[in-house]
């Protein structure tokens, strides 16, 4: 299986990603996807992705990383040609845009400026996906992070032309009302080691509710930890499988055949092999 989501870049991993890599393979952990915030960060993920015959990219700007420039420093401004050469890199190793969205969780950065830099960030990708003249068009799925902003991020995303059967909400941690919004919307919902937490009855639930072809796991690494290792920093992409386990579980499907499910599910929505 694959880690649909981790952040490689962090510098919980620096100088350890090959031991990471390695550890997953001994868990059946194949593959890896890590994740943007940045349109910094964005660029060393995809020279990480490069470097791995089994590691992937994405391309964007993550909300709470929002009023963070290119070189990090809050109050910067965006390089956005860096989102599309990441996305556009002939590698092919950039499969897919964000993680972008809403978090009300946290008061910073404010909830007007994650709106704006989420506004123009989807008109950017509506632009890359129509293409012009002189580029062609980058047609790639998009991975959402929706933090208690359900009701107002899901209206935002059904006013553009994107195809709402190509959007993964990760991390949910939201109620059960929540998936449903989600999964009426058209999209996939992603889960992570809070699944696997005794105080996360209602998100387990949520898993029970998802279509079989609309189901996926991940980490979040570092963030995130799951059972049996929780309160362990950092999370590891390897851990994914106890993330599966534990949905097989809820759902009261065998885990071989979850874990099936997962990796068809893995391959139409990002294109990669995982397995």
């Amino acid at each position: 299986m694959i880690d649909t989501h981790c952040h490689l870049t962090f510098p919980d991993f620096c100088g350890r990603i090959a031991d990471q890599l390695a550890e997953g393979a001994r868990l059946g952990v194949t593959g890896f996807i890590t994740i943007s915030t940045t349109t910094h960060d964005c660029l060393e993920a995809l020279a990480l992705a490069k470097e791995y015959r089994n590691v992937w990219c994405t391309s964007g700007i993550h909300p709470l990383h929002s009023h963070e420039g290119e070189d990090g420093a809050p109050g910067g401004t965006h390089n956005w040609s860096n989102l599309r050469a990441v996305a556009s890199d002939p590698s092919g190793k950039c499969v897919a845009w964000g993680e972008l969205g809403l978090d009300n969780h946290y008061k910073t950065p404010a909830a007007a400026h994650q709106r704006a830099v989420l506004d123009e960030q989807l008109a950017f990708i509506e632009s890359c996906r129509r293409g012009d003249g002189s580029r062609p068009p980058i047609d790639l799925p998009i991975v959402i992070h929706c933090r208690e902003a359900f009701d107002d991020l899901i209206p935002i995303l059904k006013r553009t032309s994107l195809d709402p059967t190509r959007f993964v909400f990760h991390c949910f941690t939201g109620t059960v009302a929540d998936a449903r919004e989600v999964l009426d919307f058209g999209a996939s919902i992603s889960f992570t080691g809070v699944a696997t937490y005794k105080s996360a009855a209602e998100v387990r639930e949520a898993a029970r509710l998802v279509p079989p072809d609309r189901i996926m796991v991940e980490t979040d690494a570092p963030f995130l930890s799951p059972e049996p290792h929780r309160g362990s920093r950092p999370c590891r992409p390897a851990w994914v499988r106890h993330v599966a386990e534990a949905i097989a579980a809820a759902r009261g499907v065998g885990f071989g055949e979850f874990h099936e499910q997962v990796n068809q599910n893995t391959e139409r929505f990002f294109g990669v092999p995982a397995r």
